[in-house]
């Protein structure tokens, strides 16, 4: 049933393209798509381990910074007079490092952060993103600061024999969004119904109990940490490819809080609740723009948001998947049981 539903899912988004004509909508949509990302690898921690990350964000900025510049290239000064020189490379590579880097990044901070309980682990990622954005607003010659990166080429992807296809338009950056978007929702699923999948639900839900059946928390937080940074990083690649265009207001608290939105409404811990939750709060201030105040549209955003965590306070795809189960137990016939089927018998 769940995969059916996927596939319909996943079909539906598809087809998008075929009658939305609206260039502003699309573009509304890709961006949406690419935070949604963001917010599936959020959702990993915050989900499925019960880990608050507050500094999400600068995995996603760092995988945006590391591909821009992989593919713009660079020359820097080091101290001792060396000037570090990097010639510019395809941006796919660009993409493939992001990932990387971003995974690394997340090992550093998983492995400071983890050997201790708490709330350490909020601390250190908020502190990790405000240090990242610093470096990228100071170091100038690198990141040009506050005048961005700009003319950040568009991904290309190698055709063997038909040289490469270069991603320019809308349209084709939304299939490519939507694709990686579906890889990253699979990889998830499946690395959550998987015996790792059971040991990170576990420790969220007791970690006594876990650490008493021999499963080594911080190994296994620091390794989900990994993979969601460098989801996250991914993201950040798409989007800088996509706008073309990097600052360190990338960086910015708001954005975290934004996929923490999206989480929550959706529902934590559900694999579809970050799509959903992200879809909705992605697409609700461009559906409010046209017909609110600026200061209107924050209100009825946060009305939004109470309205339903009022309603469904575990969120969208929880709260409906536990009232369809109820709904249905309610018209399943009660099971009968010997002693009614032995008195309806004849005598």
């Amino acid at each position: 049933m769940k995969a059916a539903i996927t596939i319909v899912a996943v079909a539906a988004l598809a087809s998008v393209p075929l009658w939305l004509r609206d260039p502003y909508l699309l573009n509304a949509l890709i961006t949406t798509g690419i935070f949604v990302i963001g917010a599936m690898s959020l959702n990993l921690l915050l989900g499925f381990t019960g880990q608050l990350s507050l500094g999400h964000i600068a995995f996603f900025g760092i995988g945006a910074y590391v591909s821009a510049l992989t593919s713009l290239g660079f020359d820097v000064g080091l101290p001792g007079d060396v000037r570090l020189v990097h010639a510019p490379w395809p941006p796919i590579v660009g993409f493939v490092l992001a990932i990387i880097i971003a995974g690394l990044c997340g090992y550093f901070v998983g492995l400071l952060s983890f050997r201790v309980r708490g709330a350490y682990f909020v601390i250190v990622t908020i502190s990790f993103a405000e240090v990242v954005r610093l470096v990228a607003l100071n170091w100038v010659e690198l990141t040009q600061g506050p005048l961005a990166l700009t003319n950040i080429p568009s991904i290309a992807l190698p055709l063997p024999g038909f040289g490469e296809l270069t991603l320019r338009t809308k349209l084709q950056n939304y299939y490519l969004v939507l694709v990686v978007a579906l890889i990253a929702y699979l990889l998830i699923a499946r690395l959550v119904h998987s015996h790792f999948g059971r040991a990170m639900r576990g420790l969220m839900e007791n970690e006594t109990l876990a650490v008493s059946v021999g499963i080594d928390v911080t190994r296994t937080l620091t390794i989900a940490a990994v993979i969601s940074a460098a989801i996250a990083g991914a993201a950040g690649s798409l989007y800088a490819h996509y706008i073309r265009i990097i600052d360190p207001e990338v960086f910015a608290f708001i954005n975290t809080v934004t996929m923490v939105i999206m989480v929550i409404t959706g529902g934590k811990g559900s694999l579809a609740g970050p799509v959903v939750g992200g879809l909705i709060f992605g697409m609700l201030p461009v559906a409010l723009r046209p017909v609110m105040a600026p200061e209107a549209q924050w209100i009825a955003y946060g009305g939004v948001l109470i309205a339903i965590l009022f309603v469904l306070p575990q969120g969208i795809v929880p709260s409906l998947a536990l009232r369809l189960a109820k709904r249905r137990r309610r018209r399943s016939p009660a099971p009968v049981t010997l002693a009614e089927t032995a008195a309806k018998e004849p005598a």
